[in-house]
């Protein structure tokens, strides 16, 4: 018995070995050296210090050298989601994934983002050809070093990754470029709709200057020192976009000569995107003005010939493989005309895309000159180049200015709106773009306060025509609101702004439902539990509670009933793009040509999401919840899929609070992708955290140690003048 005993003991014990080599071969030896001394190919000595979180302070001897060491430690913390997002963007998933990403692949190619990369590489100028090139030498040095020790994913999906290029960075900038500015699919849809519906009922639902919520969103605001406890503004951010796991943003701090900042970046890419300097603070939403335009081409598919004011022009026909692991490489091929690639052909209907991105001479790369600028000229002259995408940029300083300038290149379009095709003849052509000097801008207005949570910024008398996709006004309102109600601010309490999860839209709709059934639908026995329930609710979209759920199943019924009627039989394919502003524009001045009877609309609509929420989520409405309903699930895009250990590499489901009206605009989907918050009287107490860690290696402390804080709304002093060194890393010179 003592002999079985023993070898069962052995065997455990070589069990034990076996997980812990493999352990350390999968996990512990690919963590790159973070402490101790390591030569590498700078200039003079330099140092990378992290904290706590894992945050690489870079100081370095030159500003070369710096951007050299971030390319470094961007590949340390993020080397396999920088290969992954460079080919998803450049359409070369397939060659490592197969068949199943091909389609993805498709659509990158016909954008031709890695082409347009390819060009505007070529034209960089020799001030940011250096940036890119100092970055990309950092990556490529860390991969020569580390071939045997690459990230376990690496190894899962065995490839290796190529070495870094300028043109993987600006199709990673092109890629978030598209991200934020993407219409064509949208407008492709809405033609189709249009084409079968009521035009005039549709015009109403899809505004061409926007006032819709679905869509990525983001707040930032800043308020001046006659409003802060410091005497000193105060300047916040949280940028709302498709939730990732790693995070989608690095944070990162440089220092050099003329050059010292904090703040996040993405992955791939040089600088600071967001954050502060010695002088200055910025954040950012997205602008959503139309940058790209779809046109409906007079194109003979077999010659690649077509019309343009009167004469045939010759489309250029563009060829490249695409290869698909463990399959032949096929051929992928597209007429690109002088508006751009063909994207697509619907019902004959050859549609090609003109897109700012793509245009040559658009893209310029502000960011390691704008880490740099000290006052707001310095800074409004920088904001001057940056092509896109469109954005609004909130600033402060620390001699207590504060302000807003809208930034990008905005085509001029004199005669159409931009938001369906337009035939492609020379008819609807881009009239040169709109002056810098014309876009809306402020500086320190007289209310202390400045408020972008992607509302329309741009006055109704504005000297050009405007299209874009603006956000209705809700987030903006209820920050102003709750900006205005207190005095002597700091930074922890733009925290508590951050978090507030009131929706203006959701509460005015359950008034509305709540009318109609005081007023004709008391006799519903069936309703009378959600009544109550709405009777009592404050519009908070809190986790936990009911009633948040029974409005947004309310909204979703009545958004189909609402789409229908536009488009009857085929509008709700297209319902989740209506706009908030025009449901609550017709719910309050209930036209006659929609609706004879608005009561029994809502009524209806309160039925059916009753019955419906009873199947999903039980029959006593007091015991739904929100939060599972609006539950978000992170996994690791690899890891998460191993059978049997891929819940080691997943978070969630997790209850949320917070919907896309409310300033937390969360949804499974989208959420805050970081929070910060400047505090100009002391950088040190300025706040700032990501959603799950700085790195993106699996095994690492730091993989998912700010997720905790991130769910409850706290976040961590973001260390500026003295940094507490958990590790520090001594860079020499090559030999």
């Amino acid at each position: 018995m003592n002999r079985i005993l023993k070898f069962i003991n052995g065997l455990i014990a070589l069990a034990l070995l076996v997980a812990a080599g493999a352990t350390y071969w999968f996990a512990i030896r690919v963590i790159p050296q973070r402490s101790g001394s390591l030569p590498l190919n700078v200039s003079a000595a330099a140092t990378v210090t992290r904290n706590e979180l894992g945050v690489p302070q870079i100081k370095a001897a030159s500003l070369e050298d710096a951007f050299y060491l971030q390319g470094y430690v961007s590949a340390q913390d993020r080397l396999f989601q920088m290969e992954a997002t460079r080919r998803f963007a450049s359409g070369e998933l397939s060659e490592v994934l197969g068949r199943a990403t091909l389609e993805q692949d498709l659509r990158a190619r016909r954008l031709r983002l890695r082409r347009v990369a390819e060009m505007h590489a070529e034209r960089l100028d020799a001030a940011q050809k250096k940036v890119f090139a100092a970055y990309a030498r950092g990556v490529n040095d860390f991969l020569r070093a580390h071939r045997k020790s690459l990230p376990v994913e690496f190894s899962i999906l065995q490839f290796d990754p190529r070495p870094w290029t300028i043109p993987d960075s600006i199709v990673i900038a092109l890629e978030m470029f598209r991200t934020l500015s993407e219409t064509s699919e949208a407008e492709i849809k809405r033609k189709a709709l249009f084409d079968s519906g009521d035009a005039e009922k549709l015009r109403l639902l899809y505004p061409v200057r926007g006032g819709t919520e679905v869509q990525l969103g983001s707040n930032a605001w800043v308020i001046s020192g006659a409003h802060t406890a410091s005497g000193k503004p105060i300047l916040a951010n949280d940028p709302h976009l498709s939730f990732s796991f790693p995070s989608t943003w690095h944070q990162i701090h440089l220092e050099a000569p003329s050059l010292h900042v904090a703040g996040v970046t993405f992955p791939g890419l040089p600088g600071v995107i967001l954050g502060h300097n010695n002088q200055i603070a910025w954040g950012v939403t997205n602008l959503h003005f139309d940058v790209m335009d779809l046109y409906e081409e007079k194109l003979d598919p077999n010659t690649g010939r077509y019309e343009f004011q009167g004469r045939v022009e010759q489309a250029r026909f563009e060829r490249e493989p695409i290869r698909i692991k463990g399959e032949k490489q096929i051929e992928f091929g597209q007429w690109v005309t002088r508006h751009g690639p063909v994207i697509a052909n619907e019902n004959g209907r050859i549609i090609s895309l003109r897109w700012i991105a793509a245009e040559p001479g658009s893209f310029d790369y502000i960011f390691a000159d704008l880490n740099r600028a000290q006052n707001w000229p310095e800074f409004r002259a920088v904001l001057q180049r940056h092509p896109g995408p469109a954005q609004n940029f909130v600033y402060a300083d620390r001699d207590g200015h504060i302000g807003y300038q809208a930034a990008g290149r905005f085509p001029i379009r004199p005669n159409y709106p931009g938001d369906l095709p337009v035939a492609g003849t020379g008819d609807f052509e881009w009239q040169g773009f709109i002056p810098f000097e014309d876009l809306p801008s402020l500086y320190d207005p007289p209310s202390g306060r400045i408020v972008t949570a992607n509302q329309n910024p741009f006055p109704a008398d504005f000297k050009h025509p405007v299209a874009g996709l603006f956000s209705a006004p809700y987030r903006q309102r209820e920050i102003d609101a709750l900006l205005r109600a207190k005095k002597g601010w700091k930074p922890e309490d733009m925290l508590v702004v951050q978090k507030d999860v009131y929706s203006e839209f959701s509460h005015f709709l359950a008034r509305q439902v709540l009318a109609a059934y005081q007023a004709r639908g008391q006799r519903n026995a069936s309703l009378a539990e959600a009544a109550a329930l709405l009777e009592k609710w404050n519009g908070q979209m809190e986790k936990g509670q009911a009633a948040p759920l029974v409005v947004t199943l309310i909204y979703q019924q009545l958004r189909r009933a609402i789409a229908d009627r536009a488009a009857p039989g085929k509008g709700t394919a297209y319902d989740p793009d209506i706009a908030t502003a025009a449901i609550e524009r017709l719910l309050r001045e209930r036209p006659a040509s929609w609706f004879s009877d608005y009561d029994a609309l809502l009524l209806r609509a309160f039925a059916d999401a009753v019955e419906e929420g009873r199947r999903a989520h039980g029959q006593n409405v007091n015991n739904w919840d929100y939060g599972r309903y609006n539950a978000l699930t992170l996994g690791h895009p690899v890891l998460s899929r191993i059978p049997y250990l891929g819940g080691y590499f997943r978070i969630g489901p997790v209850p949320m609070s917070g919907s896309a009206t409310t300033i937390k605009q969360t949804t499974p989907r989208l959420g805050p992708s970081m929070r910060f918050v400047a505090d100009l009287s002391n950088w040190d107490q300025s706040l700032n955290n990501i959603v799950t860690g700085q790195s993106g290696q699996p095994f690492s402390g730091h993989f998912t140690d700010q997720w905790d804080t991130y769910y409850v709304g706290r976040s961590y002093p973001m260390e500026f003048s003295r940094v507490t060194a958990k590790s520090v890393l001594t860079v020499t010179p090559e030999k």
